[in-house]
């Protein structure tokens, strides 16, 4: 049997098995880290034991006597099986002790086979080989992570949030499947084999209906209302798959699409690079404005999509440019920022589940001070904080370095292509340096300083399985920012084979993955030796310690530290009119004045614009048709009638 049939069925009785087991809390659980683990062992040896750039047929039968369901594997399809397989176990054993309620046992099981379900249907969705595999697979991930959202469905706002993930889902997901009918209008077939041969015209009308399907899965602005809302009303394992890899889905698709289609045009390479610029600049910058941790997260994963496409868009470039090794790089970049983004976002959602766990709240500003209650978890957060920045020596950075250096052969390019691949040196320069801010935001406000609450029950440290998982996932980022090269070497041998690269793709990253494992490990041991160094200097002589001078008060407390407000104030307005700031303030009007508040905000301008055009009108139009659900049953029959006396009129 395949070695990836095999992780699919482990990771089937992974969800199957809990439902059975439900009565006994602790072995249900066992059971579902046990066989996704299993799963993910053998899907794992699978992808590396064959060979990257190898196209394969798996699996293919008749359904319905007319469409086939057909599987398969090639190299694009291992780069993006390798997180799902490396993150389902992780945040399964994750989930062992933040889901931890016995009167929730069947709950829990529940999400357990919903989210063994939406791991499966990931797997499903990079193995399809025609549009019926695909169209089936994605609606089973979509409808699968819609039920896993609605968790703590008694909540309204879990209610608000996954109604409007399913709302965008769909609407994306149709999309999708008018980009596919156009598609097979104009070659009469459902696979995937003759997209090439199709006039150019149609392939552009198919891309941009992808482009919106696809992108809103992938939340690209201004595509990404729903992710938002979703992520912080997950659980946060939950959230970390979604962001760390569903998301990802959507970059699958519109790369596999654009590789079926042919050689790509320049109107999409631009396209591609331009809305990845704007995703990664907005995207950074609403993080950077917002007190809610996990919102904060869901912002920062939109810019980390405008970071891979970017790095897409500008191999895009080069292959339309003819430039090889912009193109290798530019690919290499955005796709091993995949896998790194699936890593050290997963890890900082985990931190922040822990963190929630503990405390019981989400706001940057009610915390403060918790890196002495919980120190695996603050090392682990600040660890994940320093690898989405792309600060060396973790493997953020690696990927990033790739993508910045496509950016420069893109220099070379004559006319706008010059000018977009300076734009996208500018962005990545700004997103780092934002990134940069945000995350030292989160960790100065939420682990440092002093608590700025109190809370009911002391705060302590995740529970073992939650500590582990982290750990897990910094080791990985520091390894594969420590040992890049294979990692590099199985991501550029997935282009091999695709449209336009037809030289070995190794052959055009030369030395770099050697030299940036050198610059990291040296870097590495220069914090090392001053570290060392610092201990050396300190041996023996004593060391005060007091407060921070607080501008003279004679003792600080939790009130004169910064809030994440006015830390991120200045460089929010800096973006202005990109952002819109709303501030309230009672003001200080009088001799002896009363207690003044001031209250700043950052609303989203495309979910506002989305909400005024789009959204308002058609709420307004549902509810004056509502006089059509008057509960006649015969005028129901009657409907029904018309409309097969209409089909079978046009059918004619």
């Amino acid at each position: 049997m395949n070695l990836l049939f095999l992780a699919l069925l482990l990771s089937l009785l992974a969800g199957c098995l809990p439902l059975l087991l439900h009565r006994w809390f602790a072995v249900a659980k066992a059971c579902h880290i046990a066989f996704l683990g299993l799963g993910a062992v053998c899907g794992v040896y699978g992808l590396f034991a064959a060979e990257p750039s190898s196209a394969t047929a798996l699996f293919s039968c008749a359904w319905l006597h007319h469409f086939t369901f057909a599987l398969r594997i090639d190299g694009l399809t291992r780069v993006f099986l390798l997180p799902i397989l490396l993150l389902a176990p992780v945040l399964g054993l994750y989930g062992y002790h933040y889901l931890h309620r016995h009167d929730q046992a069947m709950r829990t099981a529940v999400s357990q086979f919903l989210f063994s379900l939406l791991v499966i249907a990931m797997i499903l969705v990079t193995m399809a080989d025609n549009m019926l595999s695909f169209a089936l697979a994605w609606e089973l991930m979509s409808l699968a992570s819609f039920f896993l959202v609605m968790f703590d469905w008694e909540k309204q706002e879990v209610q608000d949030a996954a109604f409007r993930y399913l709302l965008f889902t769909q609407a994306g997901a149709l999309c999708v499947f008018a980009a596919f009918g156009v598609l097979y209008g104009a070659g009469g077939s459902l696979g995937f084999d003759q997209l090439a041969q199709l006039p150019q015209g149609v392939k552009h009308i198919a891309f941009f209906l992808a482009l919106v399907g696809f992108g809103s899965k992938a939340g690209l602005m201004p595509l990404h209302i729903w992710l938002p809302h979703a992520h912080p009303a997950a659980p946060s394992h939950v959230s970390a798959l979604m962001s760390g890899v569903m998301i990802k889905m959507g970059v699958y698709g519109l790369l596999r699409l654009l590789f079926l289609l042919g050689d790509p045009s320049p109107l999409m390479a631009r396209t591609l690079l331009g809305l990845g610029i704007c995703s990664g600049i907005l995207g950074v910058v609403y993080a950077l404005s917002k007190d809610d941790i996990k919102r904060l997260l869901a912002y920062s994963s939109i810019e980390n999509i405008g970071i891979i496409f970017i790095g897409c868009g500008l191999g895009m470039l080069g292959l339309v440019a003819g430039n090889n090794q912009m193109a290798v790089l530019g690919f290499t970049g955005g796709l091993l920022h995949v896998l790194n983004h699936a890593l050290f976002k997963s890890l900082l959602f985990l931190g922040a589940g822990a963190v929630l766990h503990a405390t019981g709240t989400r706001s940057c500003d009610r915390l403060g001070g918790l890196l002495k209650p919980m120190p695996v978890t603050g090392r682990c957060f600040v660890s994940g904080s320093v690898a989405i920045a792309g600060l060396p020596p973790l493997n953020g950075f690696v990927s990033e370095f790739l993508i910045y250096y496509a950016g420069f052969l893109g220099l070379t390019l004559p006319g706008v292509d010059m000018l977009l691949a300076m734009a996208a040196l500018l962005a990545l320069a700004t997103i780092g340096g934002l990134a940069a801010a945000c995350f030292a935001k989160v960790v100065g406000i939420v682990f440092l300083g002093e608590p700025r609450s109190s809370f009911p029950q002391p705060v302590v440290e995740a529970g073992a399985s939650m500590r582990w998982a982290m750990v897990l996932l910094a080791l990985a980022c520091g390894v594969i920012g420590l040992w890049p090269e294979p990692v590099i070497t199985f991501v550029a041998g997935g282009l091999q084979g695709l449209v336009g690269f037809k030289s070995p793709t190794a052959d055009a990253l030369g030395t770099i993955p050697a030299h940036l494992a050198l610059g990291a490990r040296l870097c590495l041991a220069a914090l090392l030796l001053m570290g060392l160094l610092r201990h050396l200097l300190y041996r023996g002589k004593p060391i005060a310690q007091a407060s921070t001078w607080g501008c003279g008060f004679t003792q600080s407390s939790a009130r004169v530290q910064y809030t994440g407000a006015s830390f991120a104030r200045s460089m929010i307005e800096f973006h202005r009119p990109l952002v819109k700031v709303e501030t309230h303030a009672s003001g200080i009007n009088r001799i002896f004045p009363e207690t003044a508040h001031f209250e700043s905000k950052v609303a989203d301008l495309a979910e506002n614009i989305l909400q005024r055009l789009l959204l308002t009108p058609l709420l307004g139009l549902v509810e004056r048709m509502r006089w059509i659900q008057h509960g006649n049953i015969q005028l129901y029959i009657a409907y029904i009638v018309l409309t097969i006396a209409v089909l079978l009129l046009v059918i004619d």
